[in-house]
């Protein structure tokens, strides 16, 4: 009887073996995103972590942060993160792998207690408990019933059509705001901004893959690199304005969402989802979100905004 609702469950599943490999790439890639992270922020130690608003990286501190080893060697890290993450995209659905990265936020939070002597007290560890919950049944769900179909040229347009509405929103708040924008603008905004580029990525790959290297291909890989050089500015502002944690509790919760919104809605790799499993998808993102704010608020080394001058007083 088990064996027989076994096999029943794995004729379900919609993930091929080599669709699966993309899982584990991801999980490394996270990896390397965490460490990278660690090394970039110091990198930027121009500026202390806290909720220094209104923080500028002008020409003499980007030049300073090139020839900073722990920037360089962060930056490089970062780029096989990037490479891995590519490798899992190749493989698998965007709604499969992107959510994985989630687990940077878990090694940061390991990482820095190790790093610094702590021990995680018991919400931290309930906090890394429901990310970790959260994150598996949503990647369990999606590897049963995600699909990948041909990419239309209308949907890459309307892709392209979002991400310039981004960009021109992004900028004319930075703009009007940008003396009194915080670390959590800007991991907002790179958030958003890393969304798109994996989107994007994807995208390219599958066309590449498939032969269909024409004009708007192109077009994809010009506004893929657009976004990435604008949200990686705006990491770099975020380590300027906060602490790491900060940093990666909020990419790992941003772009993922804005990610797997897009290739549910406008690239259909949801459309045989049946409406129990989307309640499910809905559940277990909101739980994995719920663990990765706690983490953020709860982890002995990381300062929310505001934390400093409450100490203060």
């Amino acid at each position: 009887m088990l064996s027989t609702s076994l096999d029943d469950l794995a004729a379900e599943i919609s993930l091929t073996p080599l669709q699966a490999v993309g899982i584990p790439l991801a999980i490394v890639g996270a990896v390397f995103l965490s460490v990278g992270t660690q090394f970039q922020h110091r990198g930027v130690g121009h500026f202390q972590g806290g909720d220094q608003r209104g923080a500028a990286l002008g020409g003499k501190a980007v030049l300073k942060m090139l020839r900073e080893p722990a920037w360089v060697v962060g930056t490089l890290l970062l780029g096989l993160a990037i490479i891995f993450q590519l490798g899992a995209l190749a493989f698998a659905p965007l709604i499969v792998v992107q959510p994985l990265g989630a687990v940077a936020l878990v090694v940061t939070a390991l990482l820095n207690a190790r790093l610094a002597g702590i021990r995680l007290d018991h919400r931290t560890v309930r906090s890394i408990v429901l990310c970790l919950i959260g994150i598996g049944i949503f990647v369990f769900i999606a590897a049963i019933f995600a699909i990948e179909r041909p990419i239309r040229d209308q949907q890459l347009l309307t892709v392209l059509a979002l991400l310039v509405v981004a960009l021109g929103g992004l900028g004319a708040l930075w703009w009007f705001f940008r003396s009194r924008a915080n670390a959590v603008f800007y991991i907002v905004a790179a958030g958003v901004l890393y969304g798109f580029v994996v989107t994007l990525s994807k995208v390219v790959i599958n066309r590449i893959i498939s032969g269909q290297f024409e004009w708007l291909t192109v077009v994809c890989a010009v506004a893929m690199l657009v976004a990435v050089l604008a949200g990686s500015y705006a990491v770099q502002l975020a380590h300027a304005s906060g602490p790491p944690d900060l940093v990666i509790a909020g990419l790992t919760v941003i772009d993922p969402l804005i990610a797997v919104l897009i290739g549910v809605t406008v690239l259909g790799e949801a459309a045989a989802t049946p409406p129990w499993a989307i309640i499910v998808y809905a559940g277990a993102g909101a739980l994995a979100v719920t663990g990765v704010f706690q983490l953020a608020r709860h982890h002995p080394q990381i300062r929310m905004p505001g934390a400093a001058s409450e100490e203060d007083e």
